[in-house]
């Protein structure tokens, strides 16, 4: 049975699957500064996070990450340079933006006497569904983020994580097709964070940008396609970026016999250092992967059983320590144009959540689009 509620859902998926379709990136950020007092938080920031990826946005705290997500969600207007939010301007045409865009900030900020049902319903009536429609959602979302069993308790009950879990869910309720998350592994426990990890992965493969702020950069180094890095308000340019890729980091070598590896290293003349906790491995440095590539076969070919040969840390880490280091040691700011690069594999009011995608097949169904500007909230 079709009913009005279900056909309008269905006209604005279509509209919001064409937003997400177009050529236009899911973010531009160009040149983009903002002040707070004497403090200047961004000093100038560039950026582009396309349609259909997870993008990572990295830097040491106090290095104005928080406050471009802000400017990013229209929270916060920059006193200079530009911003495109699919196509929109969020501080030209905030409304525009926001139909198109979900933001989960780094704390969950609901009222504690609601539930999460009632809180994705609430959030869902805001954006325009019909009560049937807001429930249906709900409900989906509910299961995705598997808060099933606490679904109807009371929000401030919830763990931590189960805030964040919540966070996202509410960030979903209008199928956005860019989507801001600022921290959003923050209190998981590993289980819901490989379920995020898969979560974002599939996002951006139903052609959503995915802007992701974390710490935690192991998790953003199985999920993100590319990164920005962001430190005292200045974003690293491209040439930094790819520079640090093959500059020598650390990796770990296991062999079934450890003193054959150390003799090996030497005749070859690289450095190794023993790792304590691992029985059979060392550290060894080595710069890019061409490098590796041909230690690794000069190993093999010497008849030594290699049981693991990897970085010792991932890409994004080694990224963030080189740049981290490059600015500690006094290295100018580099002029900013940037374009992020890639690296590896794979509240109530819902104004501040801003809208949506869906290319094929999505667990995220079309619904009414939410309300206009001037419309009761």
């Amino acid at each position: 049975m079709t009913t009005g509620a279900t056909a309008g859902a269905s006209e604005a998926g279509s509209s919001a699957a064409s937003a997400a379709a177009t050529a236009e990136p899911g973010i531009v950020v160009d040149r983009v500064a903002r002040r707070f007092g004497a403090v200047q938080a961004v000093v100038d920031a560039s950026m582009v996070a396309p349609m259909g990826q997870v993008t990572g946005l990295i830097g040491p705290n106090g290095s104005g990450k928080t406050t471009l997500m802000l400017m990013l969600a229209s929270l916060l207007a920059p006193d200079q340079g530009s911003i495109r939010v699919a196509g929109h301007d969020p501080v030209a045409d905030p409304a525009s933006a926001r139909r198109l865009l979900g933001w989960m900030p780094d704390q969950l900020g609901s009222w504690g006497s609601l539930s999460a049902r009632t809180t994705l319903v609430q959030t869902g009536r805001l954006y325009g569904m019909d009560r049937l429609a807001a429930a249906h959602r709900a409900a989906e979302l509910i299961h995705l983020v598997d808060l099933g069993e606490l679904a109807d308790r009371p929000s401030r009950v919830l763990s931590r994580g189960q805030k964040q879990r919540l966070s996202l869910a509410r960030a979903l309720v209008h199928d956005p097709a860019v989507l801001l998350l600022d921290e959003p592994a923050s209190g998981l426990d590993p289980a819901a964070r490989v379920a995020l990890r898969r979560t974002m992965r599939r996002l951006a493969g139903e052609g959503r940008a995915v802007l992701v702020s974390s710490h935690v950069l192991a998790e953003l180094d199985e999920m993100a396609d590319s990164a920005v890095y962001l430190d005292r308000g200045v974003t690293a340019d491209a040439a930094r970026i790819a520079a640090t890729r093959i500059s020598e980091r650390a990796w770990r070598i296991r062999s079934t016999d450890r003193s054959r590896l150390r003799d090996a290293l030497f005749r070859a003349g690289v450095p190794w250092e023993r790792i304590d906790a691992d029985a059979g491995g060392l550290l060894v440095p080595i710069a890019g992967e061409d490098a590796a590539a041909a230690l690794l076969t000069r190993l093999v070919g010497g008849g030594l059983a290699i049981s693991a040969f990897a970085p010792a840390v991932g890409e994004l880490e080694h990224t963030f320590l080189d740049l981290s280091g490059e600015r500690a040691a006094g290295a100018p700011t580099p002029p900013i144009t940037t374009n992020p690069s890639p690296y590896g594999t794979s509240a109530p009011p819902p104004a501040q959540q801003p809208a949506s995608a869906q290319p094929p097949p999505s667990p995220y169904p079309p619904h009414p689009a939410p309300p206009q500007p001037g419309s009761p909230q």
